[in-house]
């Protein structure tokens, strides 16, 4: 009997342990992720996905393999590179970025190849709590922030990818009162009240190169961004990395300036 009792002891305190280990994350008004920072956890979460572009931002790290194990391999992911501006049209520059994985707190579009629906994301990993964003600035002096929501957030006067046009992952302003991100989804904000047109550029993993694997410091070169508007006239190609972090063209090729 005190065998017996002793099984079932032990039996209770490992179904104790293994529910104290998994979480499930809520992909709609989002979890207090900040109470299990830091903390190694079997996590579950259901997120619906639209056949094309979808926005990702996750509190924990998958690697390219988890991920196609999890979406089917035709999956891409990509991460903001680089803005470009002309007039009121912005340029949103995409690489590929699926080999590196998904990086935690970190703002992706990411293409989903299979039937709309809703996704199981199943994975061990470590929980962290930090701001998921990514700033840059056109030429023309816009900011553009990209973000992750880690709750439930009021969309009206966000930039985000819309579910009847996500064919490009171009991103369209919401002017719905009632419209919201729901959690691990990325928005872009633009400050000031004017409406921009963003339009998103995909490269791939090795299409940007940097500088001097075209052109030798002392050479003279024009500099030009992606919607072909010189930016730079007659400057030694070592100055280019003095310029604003962004993607610019140089003798044709795309640089990356970080």
């Amino acid at each position: 009997m005190k065998k017996l009792l002793c099984i079932i002891a032990l039996a209770a305190i490992a179904l104790t342990a293994g529910a104290q280990t998994s979480l499930r994350l809520s992909s709609y008004s989002g979890t207090a992720i900040e109470r299990y920072a830091g903390e190694l956890r079997q996590l579950t979460m259901d997120r619906y996905l639209f056949t094309g572009w979808n926005t990702i931002s996750l509190p924990f790290a998958m690697t390219e393999q988890e991920l196609d194990e999890t979406l089917g391999q035709g999956v891409k992911l990509e991460r903001l590179v680089g803005v470009a501006q002309q007039g009121t049209e912005i340029v949103l520059n995409f690489q590929d970025c699926k080999a590196e994985g998904i990086k935690a707190n970190t703002p992706y579009i990411l293409y989903y190849p299979g039937e709309t629906g809703t996704k199981k994301f199943s994975v061990n990993a470590v929980i962290e709590n930090k701001e998921s964003k990514v700033s840059m600035t056109t030429g023309g002096g816009v900011e553009v922030t990209m973000n992750g929501a880690a709750r439930k957030t009021d969309g009206k006067g966000l930039y985000g990818i819309l579910a009847v046009n996500n064919v490009d992952a171009n991103f369209t302003v919401i002017d719905n009162d009632k419209a919201f991100f729901y959690a691990t989804r990325c928005y872009i904000s633009i400050p000031g009240e004017q409406h921009f047109t963003l339009k998103a550029n995909h490269m791939g993993a090795g299409e940007v190169t940097s500088i001097n694997t075209i052109a030798t410091a002392d050479e003279m070169i024009d500099v030009y961004n992606v919607l072909g508007v010189r930016v730079a006239h007659n400057i030694k190609a070592s100055d280019v990395n003095n310029l604003e972090p962004n993607i610019y063209v140089v003798k044709g090729r795309k640089i990356l300036v970080k």
